[in-house]
């Protein structure tokens, strides 16, 4: 009975843990399983995103994207305030540069008036400088409910009340899921530490997550394509340049937020990302390269339409990867007053992208039901800050699909 488990998750990020601990509260019976392959949780994309508690500004109304964030960031704010999470509402303000950008700007304004997003205004450019008064722009939002949080602290503190609440669940890190036997009643996952059977399964792997899906058998469309995010760290000199959060207007053209500056809530404050193809998944080296990873990404199709519709951001975001100078310029659209010393070199993101075969980007999170299996295939930003809504949604899936009562 020790290995015999109600709901095995395979991946310990954010996402993977949150659906344990919903699952959990809303069945407190049940034996759920969480299996890591790392030696920590939240060991890649959520432990190294930018900590931002995003507002549901940018999703399109009416996807899962914008109402998990706004529900997701409300019920996470609270989640931390009860728990004692460091944590700070402290707002950013997103700027327009230039009048072109000005109709990007207002449609920006109104997908969050749309989505919910409490107390979001238009603010002229002498409002920008009483805010951030460094930062230049000709118009701008403030956005008051976006805030900062360290999301691996919010991953740890799910796996202490899974462990705490509920004495039939576990989190095992170290134990990487190898395969799946299928048998009549339930599934065998294997990992080179031990087998465990569950009678019903849930994939949240993240940037393995088409890998870990098709082992399991289920038939997707979609490939997961990495992208890396190098970031600048403001210098003690640069530090005052900075109060909060400062963001450019999106480029609707291109599917990455751009560069900005975001104050850590551990101290310090990061410059980027830009978004750079990844020859390793899981490669933080500007130079990490793996032969598996890039004959996946070269093979399927979506990669290379994908390409030929973004050459000329994805030449721009190689210059600002292995140029300071380049990463400088962009970041000088914002704070035309930075200099080269005020930034050093800081650390890696890698995102999990999903590419459909005609090379589009999946652009809101993507679940899927096969068999007595939930696979989470697309969980990219903003579902840390989503991270309870989409495990109630997911408990809701399992509800539905699942026999768990």
């Amino acid at each position: 009975m020790e290995n015999q488990f109600d709901v095995i998750i395979v991946g310990g990020g954010i996402v993977g843990l949150a659906s344990a601990y919903k699952i959990n509260l809303k069945y407190p019976g049940k034996k759920v399983l969480v299996l890591e392959k790392e030696k920590e949780v939240a060991a890649h994309q959520t432990g190294h995103n930018s900590g931002v508690i995003h507002s549901g500004l940018y999703y399109k109304p009416g996807s899962y994207k914008a109402k998990n964030c706004v529900d997701g960031r409300r019920e996470l704010v609270a989640f931390a305030k009860e728990h004692k999470i460091p944590h700070d509402i402290c707002g950013k303000i997103v700027v327009a540069s230039d009048e072109s950008e000005l109709a990007h700007m207002n449609r920006v304004f109104n997908n969050g008036t749309a989505n919910g997003v409490e107390g979001i205004e238009k603010i002229d450019a002498k409002q920008i400088k009483d805010i951030e008064p460094y930062c230049v722009g000709i118009a701008g939002l403030w956005v008051p409910c976006t805030g900062i949080i360290d999301y691996a602290d919010v991953s740890r503190k799910y796996v202490e009340l899974i462990h705490a609440k509920f004495p039939g669940s576990k989190v095992l890190t170290e134990h990487e899921v190898t395969d799946f036997v299928k048998h009549a009643d339930y599934t065998e996952v294997v990992t080179p530490k031990g087998k465990f059977k569950g009678k019903y399964i849930i994939t949240c792997a993240g940037l393995q997550s088409d890998r870990i899906a098709k082992k399991e058998g289920a038939k997707i469309s979609t490939a997961i394509v990495g992208f890396r995010g190098d970031y600048y760290d403001l210098t003690d000199k640069g530090l005052s340049k900075v109060k909060n959060l400062i963001y450019p207007v999106p480029n609707p053209k291109y599917p990455f937020l751009g560069v900005h500056f975001t104050r850590m809530i551990h101290g310090g404050t990061e410059c980027g990302p830009n978004a750079v193809f990844v020859f390793k998944r899981e490669g933080y080296g500007k130079t990490d390269f793996s032969l598996k990873d890039t004959a996946d990404a070269f093979a399927f199709g979506g990669t290379w339409k994908f390409f030929a519709k973004n050459m000329k951001f994805g030449l721009d975001e190689y210059r600002g990867a292995f140029s300071k100078n380049y990463f400088l310029k962009r970041l000088r659209k914002l704070i035309p007053s930075l200099e080269l010393d005020d930034l050093k070199p800081g650390r890696a993101g890698v995102r999990a992208m999903a590419l459909a075969p005609e090379g589009e980007m999946i652009d809101d999170f993507k679940i899927e039901v096969n068999g007595n299996v939930i696979h989470v295939l697309n969980a990219p930003s903003p579902a840390a800050t989503a991270s309870l809504a989409i495990g109630t949604a997911i408990q809701e899936m399992a509800s539905k699909h699942f026999n768990l009562n």
